[in-house]
């Protein structure tokens, strides 16, 4: 096993850890909660074999869920925003990641910024409307997207910034 694999196990296992311990607990104005877990399929390295991280996503989403008793909307949204990240990848990176030079702590912080917005709104969206799953309540859902996407935009760029190891 190389250093990216070990890193990549780590991720996984301190991030739902740190999910679940930790930001399922947090319920900022009432219905606001950050999702950093997220953090494992954003950053995942992108020369991977792609069944492998697709299956690794729902696994990651699957342990949420059940911690979490959410019944499977986490491990739905992970597996499609997996899915979904080459073209977000492309948009976000353009040739960089035309090239599968992509390193995340050597890019810019505005592409990696919205990358991550792309990728934790769709997320979110999928995520909660599986959870209401009511299309009357589309403007909570909505609201309970953009509040909850912001929060983790933030934490996940902050944690991406203290635990970069890009030389300054």
């Amino acid at each position: 096993m190389n250093s990216v694999n070990i890193n990549s196990i780590i991720r996984f296992v301190v991030l739902i850890l740190a999910q679940v311990l930790v930001f399922n607990n947090i319920n900022f104005l009432g219905n606001i909660n950050p999702y950093p877990y997220l953090l494992f399929i954003l950053l995942f390295p992108i020369n991977n074999n792609r069944t492998l991280f697709i299956f690794l996503s729902f696994m990651l989403g699957l342990f949420v869920d059940l911690f979490s008793d959410s019944g499977g909307i986490h491990a739905a949204a992970c597996v499609t925003i997996a899915f979904i990240r080459p073209p977000v990848l492309k948009f976000a990176f353009g040739m960089i990641y035309e090239h599968q030079t992509i390193k995340f702590n050597n890019t810019e912080f505005s592409n990696r910024i919205v990358y991550f917005s792309i990728l934790v709104v769709i997320h979110h969206l999928i995520m909660f409307l599986l959870e209401i799953f009511n299309i009357s309540n589309i403007i909570f859902v909505l609201q309970k997207t953009l509040f909850s996407s912001i929060f983790t935009i933030l934490i996940c760029a902050l944690i991406s910034i203290l635990f970069s190891n890009k030389q300054r």
